[in-house]
């Protein structure tokens, strides 16, 4: 009973006529910071989640869990090695490859220098999602002795190639001794564009690893063998196994040493982003103590007369608590989850829209590994930003409900 007759009357406090219109102004600005910093709080962990979703799918998804490389370059006994490798606890599949550079010429002159990577497309279809990311049937059709080249969409636009385009890959003759080495031209056809959307589609492209074989005079020799783990997280101590196992002087590479500061980074901005807006919502909240202040004051009358009535200082309490929350904390948290929930399903496409509006982009493919502002909204986030607003909210109103329950009637009462 005293918890409802509690309720309604915070409820009418904090929704009636009030004296001053100050009170309000403060009241209005004290909610609306709160929602503000909520809203922005959500959209902040809805992009981090977003960042590290796409992580996921176009790093790790793409990018070998680990490589294995013989310390001569070329691998001459990999095809013994290969089983070895799959046979070990922790590894998902194995693929052979080829990595060197090549500078591509395009019919229009303009040149790009990118890594050339050599792959047989049925086992690195076991290792990579790359072929997701090309259209239609190229990875099935990408064959040697064909002339094949697959590149990425972000060096495809800067040489102004389309499918079906044939340009000239420039690399060195590996196997000659001169002081000045004479290059190889070979004229290939672009037959897939790969959309990986960031940083790879800039600097990868990919030929058959027989092409490359013929082309550096490898014969059957390799550069390396790439795994994929069952456990990209515990991928450093599956390297460590994977070197024991085979009888070989081998360089261990993971993804972790190329790509593992992105996680890292992206772990400690969502740290910083929740301490920083959770301080922004705590400076809200404790708003909230000077409208409670004035609302006090104001409405000293009322409490006097509660009092002579035989309220007890518990309820007074209860009611300056719940006519701060109502003011502010539950209003204003609310008010913020929805304007966050609701701009974070949508910041993509508002983000694309303003791009498009101001003809720059915010995140261009060249630096990082996406070109787009992602957003993934968890519930938890929500969950976890609502219930810390409104611990804040309750701790802010402590202060002035106990002052209120210690005024006495007397001397209000006097006053009138």
């Amino acid at each position: 009973m005293s918890t409802a007759l509690s309720f309604f009357l915070g409820f009418r406090f904090s929704y009636g006529r009030s004296r001053g219109g100050m009170l309000s102004l403060i009241s209005v600005i004290s909610t609306l910071g709160i929602s503000i910093s909520i809203a922005v709080l959500i959209i902040s962990l809805s992009a981090m989640n977003g960042f590290e979703h796409e992580l996921n799918q176009r790093v790790l998804a793409v990018v070998p869990h680990c490589e294995i490389e013989h310390i001569n370059q070329n691998w001459v006994q990999w095809r013994i090695a290969l089983p070895m490798i799959e046979k070990v606890p922790g590894v998902a599949a194995a693929a052979p490859y080829i990595n060197f550079t090549g500078l591509l010429e395009s019919s229009s002159h303009q040149l790009a220098v990118l890594q050339i990577r050599g792959v047989d497309a049925f086992p690195e279809s076991r290792i990579s999602a790359v072929p997701s990311y090309v259209k239609g049937s190229d990875w099935k059709d990408f064959l040697p002795d064909r002339h094949q080249i697959l590149m990425g969409k972000g060096v495809a636009d800067r040489l102004h190639l389309k499918r079906g385009d044939w340009i000239t890959m420039i690399v060195p003759d590996r196997q000659s001794k001169r002081t000045l080495l004479k290059p190889k031209y070979v004229r290939l056809q672009v037959t897939g564009i790969l959309n990986l959307g960031g940083l790879r589609d800039h600097s990868l492209a990919y030929i058959p690893i027989i092409d490359a074989q013929k082309l550096l005079r490898m014969g059957d020799n390799i550069t390396g063998i790439a795994i994929k783990a069952y456990h990209p997280f515990q991928v450093a101590s599956l390297a460590k196994r994977v070197g024991d196992s085979i009888n070989a002087d081998v360089y261990l590479r993971s993804w972790i040493s190329t790509y593992g500061y992105m996680y890292h980074d992206v772990q400690m901005i969502r740290t910083i982003i929740y301490l920083a807006i959770v301080l922004v919502i705590g400076v809200a909240c404790f708003n909230i103590v000077s409208t409670l202040m004035m609302a006090i004051k104001d409405k000293c009358f009322e409490i006097a007369i509660l009092r002579t009535l035989g309220a007890s200082d518990g309820l007074i309490r209860s009611i300056f608590i719940w006519y701060g929350l109502l003011l502010g904390g539950v209003v204003g948290s609310l008010i913020g989850v929805s304007m966050g929930v609701l701009l974070a399903l949508k910041i993509t496409p508002i983000v694309h829209i303003l791009e498009k509006f101001t003809g720059s982009c915010f995140l261009s493919g060249e630096v990082y590994f996406i070109d787009f502002l992602p957003s993934e909204l968890h519930w938890l986030d929500v969950t976890v930003v609502l219930l810390t607003s409104l611990v804040l909210s309750l701790m802010a109103t402590w202060y002035p409900a106990r002052q209120a329950s210690r005024l006495q009637p007397a001397q209000v009462l006097s006053r009138q």
